[in-house]
């Protein structure tokens, strides 16, 4: 990002690693007490699911104290620690904390809503950019086309999870009775929905990139190539996609993001005058 932010921002210092290594604790341990309740919370409902049936809160008689102290043994620590990155990366951290319990707590319990339940959900994925970006510039917002795109790709990511998680179940019934919202999905409206926010999410992710660094654009084409790689996980069989904690042991998509890791990287530091000209108006006679 401070290669592609104008104008530049101050060179990187010890003060900015200590932020960053302080705001990632602080996410960690605050998505850790969302995970915790939503755990807890939707225990009653995951029996109804052919794997998650098997977790802990619904296999095993956990005691309500116990939880609920490690909830707030994990917020206390996420928030404290975000108080010390600064004022901007605390409040969003806070709002972090707040969208856990926006999304898993009655009354509200987005996710018990269709749509909804994507949108407040991969709000996190947006979240967690600005905390990052905070940690280094925390007067300077950033550009709405990278917090949107991300807030989208996330979008995109979880209405994948969803459609695969419903093929899995393969009972609409019991799929309502594990999830609330999938009373009102069906796999060509979950997969309508994935393809939405995939393409708002490049449009978004590509006007910013392009905007910032034109070289970028021969990366474009790769990039939606990983999200259609993404999109086939969804048709496999009891797919990773539904539990992004194994994504790492898929070896293809783990060497294409290298790949594209790389690309981006490369690419960050070249300049290449003929994609320059593409910026400027050019009157061509003929």
């Amino acid at each position: 990002m401070h290669l592609l932010y104008r104008p530049p921002p101050p060179a990187f210092s010890l003060l900015d690693a200590k932020n960053i290594i302080l705001a990632l604790l602080a996410t960690s341990f605050i998505a850790s007490s969302n995970y915790v309740i939503n755990e807890w919370l939707d225990r009653h409902f995951d029996k109804y699911h052919p794997i998650k049936k098997n977790r802990p809160a619904v296999s095993v008689g956990l005691k309500a104290p116990i939880v609920y102290l490690e909830y707030a043994v994990f917020t206390c620590l996420g928030l404290s620690i975000s108080f010390l990155v600064g004022r901007t990366c605390f409040i969003t951290v806070l709002i972090l904390w707040i969208m856990g319990l926006v999304y898993n707590v009655k009354p509200i319990r987005s996710k018990d809503i269709a749509y909804l339940d994507v949108i407040s959900e991969s709000l996190n994925n947006a979240l967690r950019l600005l905390i990052g970006w905070f940690a280094v510039l925390p007067l300077v917002l950033p550009p709405s086309s990278i917090i949107l795109g991300y807030w989208m790709g996330g979008a995109y990511l979880m209405a994948i999870k969803r459609y695969s998680e419903y093929r899995t179940i393969d009972n609409p019934e019991m799929a309502g009775r594990y999830r609330k919202s999938f009373k009102h999905y069906t796999e060509k409206t979950l997969l309508n929905s994935s393809l939405f926010y995939a393409m708002f999410s490049v449009f978004l992710i590509g006007a910013f990139l392009i905007k910032y660094h034109i070289e970028y654009i021969i990366a474009m084409p790769f990039i939606c190539i990983l999200y259609v790689i993404y999109f086939n996980l969804s048709f496999q069989k009891d797919s990773t996609a539904q539990a992004p904690e194994k994504l790492l042991k898929e070896k293809k998509l783990m060497i294409f993001m290298l790949f594209l890791i790389v690309q981006i990287g490369v690419l960050t530091f070249i300049k290449i005058p003929v994609l320059q000209v593409l910026m400027n108006t050019v009157l061509v006679g003929i």
